[in-house]
């Protein structure tokens, strides 16, 4: 009798246990979690260097006499139009240049492809300078030596203060751009009698203003790229991104007059004014350090 008890006592315990475990919460593996992938964005500060080749096809020197022989003084007009001294020379420059930088800020309306504005300056160390030699006409009764005239151009540097306006195509940048120039320019004339004595000089050195206008193309590198590979010095200034750039730029710095005056070294009176014009092409190419948003 007793046994029976105890077997009866002990299914009972088994089916209560068995409705018990049946009311717990059945254990589910997790959901996985994904994690969005962030979509690229322009907007963010960015600095780079770049290298350049500028070259100038439209710049001119213009040369007028300022007196004539009724002034009791050469006649120095005379002299321009019998082209002992050069009316007008046409002064080709290119070269390519050395190491620039520059700086700048982008944003973008809308992640991933969108429309990006930006503020961008940068400064080109340009060098690109040319002397010109010309020697005037033998005139009988005027002369019986040609008379030599030295002209020299230069472009010590460009700098650019410039809008940008652009449309990205996510990691893609095409944009336009414009703004002020600036850049040290130095005019040299020299002309000379036909023995050889510099007659006349006048120079030119300072800073000239003017504008700018081009276009260009960006490339934000990939982080998985083998190019990220040389961003080692991004990573040390805590650079979020490396992007490579072309951009080709109009610049023009306007025109400056160089009173050419007697020097005294020659027989001669006067003066004459030369009238130099700086303006040209540059392209760039190089690579950016962007800092902000990925």
């Amino acid at each position: 009798m007793f046994a029976k008890l105890l077997l009866a006592g002990a299914a009972t315990i088994v089916a209560v246990s068995s409705a018990s475990a049946a009311d717990l919460p059945r254990r589910v593996a997790p959901a996985p979690v994904y994690a969005a992938v962030p979509v690229f964005t322009w907007t963010g500060f960015y600095i780079g260097t770049h290298t350049s080749y500028a070259f100038s096809d439209s710049q001119n020197i213009r040369t007028i006499g300022n007196n004539d022989a009724s002034t009791g003084l050469t006649n120095t007009r005379l002299n321009v139009a019998q082209e002992r001294r050069p009316s007008n020379f046409r002064s080709e420059q290119d070269g390519f240049g050395n190491v620039g930088g520059g700086f700048g800020y982008n944003y973008q309306f809308t992640p991933g492809s969108g429309v990006v504005v930006g503020l961008n300056t940068d400064l080109t160390w340009t060098a690109i300078s040319k002397s010109y030699a010309y020697f005037g006409p033998v005139i009988p009764g005027v002369n019986t030596a040609p008379d030599p005239s030295n002209l020299r151009q230069r472009l010590d540097y460009l700098g650019t203060v410039q809008g940008r306006l652009g449309y990205a195509f996510d990691r893609i940048l095409v944009y336009g751009t414009g703004g002020f120039a600036y850049g040290n320019t130095n005019y040299r004339a020299g002309f000379l009698n036909p023995a050889g004595t510099l007659a006349y000089a006048g120079k030119y050195d300072d800073i000239s203003t003017g504008y700018v206008y081009g276009g260009g193309i960006e490339w934000a590198i990939p982080t998985d790229n083998f190019l990220n590979r040389f961003n080692f010095i991004g990573g040390l200034l805590g650079s979020t991104g490396l992007t490579l750039k072309a951009e080709y730029l109009r610049y023009d710095l306007g025109s400056r007059n160089v009173l050419v005056n007697a020097t005294g070294f020659a027989p001669v009176t006067g003066s004459y004014t030369s009238r130099f014009t700086t303006e040209g092409s540059i392209v760039k190419a190089g690579f950016n350090y962007k800092f902000g948003s990925l």
